[in-house]
């Protein structure tokens, strides 16, 4: 099965810019990155990025370890997310043996057994849908099948593969489900991230922690920290 993880590479993130610098965005993207690469490989897949512009696996800032760069290719692509999937999605020849999957780079807490679960589907389409209604990871088996990214995307994919005869499965999936995008976010990263995991080391290294004090739990930041990475 291809696996194509789409990758933002100029300017990701920019929905942290509150607590995050354009480099420190960048970093943390990276990082979360390469624990969506190395939980692919893992899950038993080689991964393909679907990068906006040149990416180099070794790079500053990205240095994938070799394990897991040695299953990764990098693919460019600046076209809008929606064109540049579907230009890769099953065609009329395909067969199951063809089959789709899109994992977004932002899934920090994607673990190698949460992506068997979609990876492994039967149905024609399945869908990990995200909060808020957008599509966090899907995989493609029909080649009638495209993806519409805009909006309430998971409700999209539902209606477009009914439209299509194509059976439809939804994985119900926490790690699967809890993209990082908002600065509330960061929160299940310092909660549930692996101590493995380079997303959680990032932020560990910037500074953050979580903050209980208001009786809700919420992230602050280490000013000494904020100051030396900036």
């Amino acid at each position: 099965m291809r696996v194509l993880v789409p990758f933002a590479a100029e300017t990701p993130k920019t929905r942290l810019e509150s607590v995050l610098s354009p480099a420190e965005r960048a970093a943390f993207a990276r990082a979360m990155l390469t624990d969506v690469l190395r939980a692919v490989v893992e899950a038993g897949h080689e991964p393909t990025i679907v990068a906006t512009a040149p990416l180099e696996l070794a790079a500053p800032g990205l240095e994938i370890p070799d394990d897991v760069a040695t299953a990764v290719s990098v693919t460019v692509d600046d076209r809008p997310l929606t064109d540049a999937v579907n230009a890769r999605l099953p065609d009329g020849n395909a067969t199951t043996a063809d089959a789709v999957a899109v994992v977004m780079a932002d899934l920090a807490l994607a673990t190698p057994d949460a992506l068997e679960r979609l990876l492994t589907a039967t149905a024609d389409v399945a869908i990990a849908p995200g909060r808020a209604g957008g599509t966090n990871a899907l995989v493609v088996r029909d080649p009638a099948f495209t993806v519409d990214y805009h909006g309430a995307s998971y409700l999209d994919h539902c209606a477009i593969a009914r439209k299509v005869g194509a059976t439809l499965e939804t994985i119900d999936s926490f790690r699967l489900g809890t993209d990082i995008d908002e600065p509330e976010d960061l929160v299940e990263v310092l909660v549930h991230g692996r101590e493995t995991d380079r997303a959680l080391a990032y932020l560990r290294k910037v500074g953050f922690e979580l903050d209980d004090r208001d009786g809700r739990v919420g992230v602050r930041r280490d000013e000494a920290s904020m100051t030396e990475t900036r």
